[in-house]
């Protein structure tokens, strides 16, 4: 597995990470022992960075990364968490006091007494914007609280106005052929700062992984029942923000450019992993065999085809409702 540079931190971490939001909640229930499998699978495929967030299953993903990770010195994983969605997203909540309550839970669910990166969780772009919060950051940074920070973000703008802060050591945002945007300015910006950049939900909430059809169904507590219209975050959380039909189109056009052999999720997270700029793709896994394949997705070359796939796909089915608004 390819490592590349965490920003200037000094760490690497490989180019597939494992994103953990399915092991936490609001993808359907996922027992403690698949979890354990999950992260089992990753770390013996190479992975070395696991992204999590305080607020998936109300602590139960870091707990899970914590007891994993407890039994196995000298793992060599970076785990990035975040923090900022146990409130509401008001700019008056993101203050110095509970950035310290927040990180001390994070802490305790991950058995560490200092964070490896800690993202500020889509925030309100105030706050992106606020001296004071990166003032705050650097405070426990300078305490041994947190060894790095970052910020996750639903929009370009975010992720430019991140990138300008000095010590912000990656950014989180949407990066598929769904979402193609972050590659006009983002993606460059960020390889010009030595920003790190994680490519997050790479697989547009399992859209890409050509499985679904327009008679699939999802549980009530999953996202992509009962966030398909932002009702409860973000909507470009859920699908990219595309809609699902005009979804489905787009990846029979996909598939229909891979080369023989090639799955179209294993195609997508390559191509994503081949972009200048992007430091790691950090898609999730329910079980082991998805662990596995996003693993060795890592491995393919010679996409060429479905580059040009993608951006003539994005061109003709997409753009108009997607790149406006992210």
């Amino acid at each position: 597995m390819k490592q590349r540079p965490l920003g200037r931190t000094g760490r690497e971490v490989s180019i597939v990470g494992l994103g953990t939001w399915q092991l936490g909640a609001d993808w359907g229930e996922v027992s403690e022992a698949d979890a354990t499998a999950v992260l089992e699978a990753s770390l013996d495929a190479g992975v070395t960075l696991f992204d999590t967030a305080d607020v998936y299953g109300d602590g139960r993903s870091e707990a899970l990364i914590g007891r994993f990770l407890s039994k196995r010195p000298g793992h060599g994983i970076t785990v990035a968490t975040k923090m900022g969605r146990r409130l509401p997203q008001e700019p008056g909540n993101y203050s110095p006091e509970n950035f310290r309550a927040w990180t001390k839970r994070s802490r305790a669910h991950l058995g560490v007494d200092t964070l490896d990166l800690v993202q500020l969780h889509c925030p309100p772009t105030a706050v992106i914007e606020d001296d004071a919060t990166y003032q705050a950051l650097d405070e426990l940074v300078s305490d041994g609280v947190i060894a790095a920070y970052g910020v996750s973000v639903e929009t370009c703008a975010q992720a430019l106005a991140a990138i300008a802060r000095p010590h912000v050591t990656n950014v989180q945002i949407i990066v598929n052929p769904f979402r193609l945007k972050p590659l006009d300015e983002v993606l460059p910006a960020a390889e010009a700062a030595g920003v790190s950049i994680f490519a997050r939900v790479p697989l547009a909430s399992g859209l890409l992984s050509g499985k679904y059809t327009a008679e699939t169904t999802f549980a009530a507590n999953d996202h992509r029942t009962y966030n398909r219209h932002g009702e409860a975050f973000d909507r470009g959380e859920t699908f990219s923000g595309v809609e699902f039909e005009v979804g489905l189109e787009a990846v029979a056009r996909l598939t229909a450019a891979l080369p023989a052999g090639v799955s179209l999720p294993a195609a997508t997270l390559a191509w994503i992993t081949s972009l200048p700029g992007i430091t790691a793709v950090i898609p999730g896994a329910r079980n082991v065999g998805q662990a596995s394949a996003n693993a060795e997705a890592a491995g393919l070359l010679d996409l060429e085809g479905f580059d040009a796939a993608v951006r003539q796909t994005y061109d003709e089915l997409l753009r108009p409702a997607v790149h406006p608004h992210w």
